[in-house]
């Protein structure tokens, strides 16, 4: 999962969830800006701590796992939609 992913499942997330950007950032003392770049994948460096904030808040969770050679679920879901 890239940082493009992570945006769009913490904005997915949040949405689903009906929190607006505002009060989310007030909550995490971040800015409405910063999480819009998260979400949208503009800002190109974001630090781990601010991901871990978000997605603590939003009741998701980082993991990390060793690198598979075979695809994922998910690489085989966009390859089907690219067909």
């Amino acid at each position: 999962m890239n940082l493009d992913e992570i945006g769009q499942e913490i904005q997915k997330t949040r949405k689903n969830k009906k929190i607006v950007q505002e009060v989310l950032g007030k909550q995490l003392k971040m800015s409405r800006a910063t999480i819009s770049g998260i979400e949208n994948g503009s800002i190109p460096e974001i630090g781990i701590r601010k991901v871990i904030s978000l997605l603590d808040a939003l009741g998701l969770e980082f993991v990390v796992q060793a690198k598979t050679k075979r695809p994922t679920l998910q690489q085989l879901i966009k390859e089907g939609n690219n067909a």
